[in-house]
């Protein structure tokens, strides 16, 4: 079918990046946002969160006319929503899918659709997720028929495609990474893979939705599992003498041993949420990835353990915390342990915090609030700080000189000034 015009529901991270993919291919793009500080600021030519090159492909895309912000569904092709699907957190510690944003986002394009339109999920979601987003429309829209009834003889096409990309480097990854593509049909499917290969280099795999689904929250429940061993390391390491830094390079010497860096929690809209979605809907058989979640959970409690032993030797202690992002050379704060455990040494006053982050221009609210806390650069830590806690490892600060960190404590989290 004929793509002319092509809708984005949600101009965040993924979002913005696919909407300006798509206009870089010539197509007529409509990204919608409920922000309308981000869409004036898209419909300027710029952007509102920080990714390499990406300013460079809206600008142009913008420039040309083929990409256009606004607050409103309005009718086109095809229609990708791109929301966050956070997690509901209860007094027992259990985490339930929070898909109001889908749902709505569902609700707000259904008037526009029309016969023959493709509605492709893009957030990571539990299992189910895009039957019940085709049920909220069907629901909305009585006139038109959706692949759970109808199957292949539908009005309206429908399927799941999860975004498979690192931050930093977003706009590469979209274009060169295979994508597993999961229609409600198979028609709904090739209909889909059709839409992606506008851009896509890399081979569209074909499943059903569920399996799709699942697939995204796997990859990136493994890789939790797999950190939670590094983390898990470092803690047993730190009690034995041991330094897990070394410990690490050398077991990876082994030609089957690949063990990742410990670091002080894990962050992110994707590996520390989407493990609980497995859990949710398998409670009883999901154990590993159960428990892998509660180390990963349990290490920025180690890192805050180690920081009150420092300063106790202080009468008046100064901190400097190196990173809020959730990953190295990003702006992204989302679910961020670097950014609780910061919160936490503010709370409980255990000295004056100086918060290093070369990625934003202000603090959060969450740290703003607090009396002793501070924005400052790299120079200003070095020279006046008493503690040195490494939270993430951005290239300015492993290109530090270890001459500078010389009679400061130093708490490095992420083995960056070994």
């Amino acid at each position: 079918m004929s793509f002319k015009t092509i809708s984005i529901i949600g101009l965040g991270y993924i979002g913005l990046p696919t909407a300006a993919v798509f206009a870089s291919r010539k197509k007529k793009v409509i990204g919608v946002d409920v922000n309308q500080e981000a869409v004036d600021t898209i419909n300027r030519g710029q952007i509102h969160i920080v990714e390499p090159d990406l300013d460079i492909v809206v600008r142009a895309a913008v420039v040309g006319g083929y990409l256009r912000a606004t607050t409103q569904p309005e009718p086109a092709d095809a229609f990708l929503i791109a929301v966050p699907t956070p997690f509901r957190s209860d007094r027992n510690g259990d985490h339930e899918p929070d898909l109001s944003y889908i749902e709505s986002s569902s609700k707000s394009i259904a008037p526009v659709l029309k016969k023959g339109d493709l509605v492709i999920l893009e957030s990571t979601s539990p299992v189910g997720t895009t039957e019940q987003m085709a049920g909220w429309l069907a629901a909305a829209r009585p006139d038109l028929t959706f692949p759970q009834t109808h199957g292949e003889a539908s009005d309206i096409r429908v399927a799941y495609c999860p975004e498979r990309v690192l931050p930093g480097h977003v706009v590469k990854e979209l274009l060169e990474n295979a994508r597993v593509i999961g229609g409600m049909t198979r028609k709904c499917s090739d209909c889909a893979v059709e839409l992606y290969k506008i851009f896509v280099q890399g081979e569209c795999f074909v499943t059903d939705a569920r399996t799709a689904e699942m697939s995204k929250l796997t990859e990136n429940s493994f890789r939790d599992v797999n950190i939670a061993f590094a983390n898990e390391l470092s803690m047993i390491c730190d009690k034995l003498g041991i330094n897990v830094w070394e410990l690490i390079k050398l077991a990876n010497r082994h030609p089957r041993v690949n063990i990742l860096q410990p670091g002080p929690g894990v962050g992110g809209h994707c590996i520390a949420v989407d493990p609980w979605f497995i859990v949710s809907a398998a409670p009883e058989e999901a154990t590993l990835i159960r428990a892998a979640r509660k180390v990963n959970n349990s290490k920025p409690f180690f890192v805050l353990k180690k920081i009150k032993t420092a300063v106790q030797k202080f009468k008046s202690p100064k901190i400097a915390c190196f990173g809020l992002a959730f990953k190295a050379n990003i702006d992204d704060l989302r679910e961020s342990p670097s950014l609780g455990i910061v919160r936490e040494i503010a709370a409980e006053k255990l000295g004056e915090i100086m918060v290093v982050e070369p990625f934003i221009e202000a603090l959060p609210d969450v740290l703003s609030a607090f009396a002793n806390v501070q924005l400052v650069d790299v120079e200003t830590a070095l020279q006046e700080a008493d503690i040195l806690v490494g939270l993430v490892d951005h290239s300015q600060f492993r290109e530090m000189a270890l001459s500078d960190l010389k009679e400061k404590i130093v708490i490095d989290t992420r083995g960056m000034w070994k």
